[in-house]
């Protein structure tokens, strides 16, 4: 099939779906489909992918993304029937209003990938314009949506709480395996976080967590990657400094090889975070071999009954007593947690598998007939 999928942009690699959407896109073509991914040019790329075509911002608020050369571009191909599906990924942006827009005045469906951005803390936080945007801009650009894609329970309830009554596709991201990287021998065991430096992280909570414990477990340290605004990360380094606290590290973000070696030299994974739709760095990090301590803000239960993690629920107390249990275990114990994990990633979580489920829902949304299993309709 001939598939259009739309995102804001794709040059913050530090952001999920900047991930998980262009993976996407490169295992359905591997499937046999041809895939346009279109993008607003939001930054340069040292090595953007050959399907995507990107396009300028037009005039008006950065934030909105505006682009009338991608409206037009988006209509001209429906008016053609160029395309057999649009499946637009986020929320909040013109980008993401374009699409719907388009399968109103025609008859090419439109899946939509919320990815994350439907859920209570979502609505609840960032800008207040979402107040005016939803009801005026974006839910009516939802209307003509055919099916939507949740990632995980909690986005399919997230769909359903706010009205929706279109099917759902509950489908993961599929996540990379790397090779399995030897873990360093060191004095010191390392306590991961890496994810943006975002509030939707919860690394205030981690950091008070730590002041609870970087005197009670001196061989650990704690390392925060990932990339945030100068004056969000400015202020958790305000925050250590107030706690006094020790062994605690911040630096920016790390891609690909470094990525995955910071994944494999940790003795534990930790994202305390309020609200995901799914949480790729967890998925990473079981793909890499390290066990992972998550809060019930993202959707990883199976963490604890397949005993490759844990998942707690949020709050500073709730953070202290995981993480206690947790670095309290020998490394073996962690080890074999890791080894569970990436097990579980291989069997469930491939990029192959993904896109053969996602390729079948496309037919079913295009062509008709039994809906895939995976596909909710209640």
């Amino acid at each position: 099939m001939k598939l259009v999928q739309l995102i804001s942009a794709i040059a913050d690699e530090a952001a999920g779906p900047s991930y998980s959407v262009v993976r996407l896109c490169e295992s359905l073509i591997a499937c046999g489909h041809e895939v346009t991914l279109a993008a607003l040019d939001w930054a340069p790329m040292t090595s953007p992918p050959s399907f995507l075509k990107p396009f300028p911002l037009g005039l008006g608020p950065r934030r909105l993304g505006r682009s009338p050369a991608l409206n037009r571009w988006l209509r001209a191909q429906a008016a053609s029937r160029k395309v057999d599906l649009l499946h637009n990924h986020g929320l909040w942006m013109m980008p993401n209003v374009y699409p719907g827009r388009v399968a109103q005045q025609s008859r090419v469906p439109l899946v939509v990938s919320p990815r994350g951005m439907l859920s209570a803390w979502a609505l609840r936080s960032g800008s207040p314009i979402k107040r005016v945007f939803w009801p005026t801009v974006q839910r009516p650009a939802l209307v003509a949506t055919f099916c939507f894609h949740a990632t995980a329970e909690s986005e399919y309830r997230d769909i359903r709480q706010l009205g929706f009554r279109q099917p759902v596709v509950v489908l993961p991201n599929g996540v990379d395996i790397p090779e399995l990287m030897p873990r360093r021998s060191a004095t010191a065991r390392t306590l991961l976080f890496l994810s943006r430096v975002h509030p939707t992280k919860g690394l205030d909570m981690l950091l008070s967590a730590w002041a609870a414990l970087h005197l009670r477990f001196p061989d650990w340290q704690l390392k925060v990657v990932g990339s945030g605004s100068q004056r969000y990360l400015a202020n958790l380094q305000r925050l250590a400094g107030e706690l006094r606290l020790e062994r605690i590290e911040f630096r920016g973000p790390l891609y690909g090889r470094e990525k995955w070696q910071a994944y494999a030299q940790a003795n534990l994974f930790v994202l305390p975070t309020h609200s995901e739709n799914f949480g790729m760095s967890v998925a990473e990090a079981l793909a890499a071999g390290t066990p992972a301590i998550v809060t019930k803000g993202a959707p990883w239960q199976e963490l604890s009954s397949r005993e490759a993690g844990w998942w707690i629920d949020i709050g500073v107390d709730p953070l202290v007593a995981g993480l206690e249990r947790a670095m309290s275990l020998p490394a073996s114990d962690l080890n074999a947690r890791g080894l569970r994990g990436r097990a579980w990633m291989e069997q469930e979580f491939s990029w192959t598998r993904v896109a053969r489920k996602m390729s079948a829902t496309y037919e079913w949304v295009v062509k008709g007939g039994e809906a895939p299993n995976w596909v909710r309709s209640e």
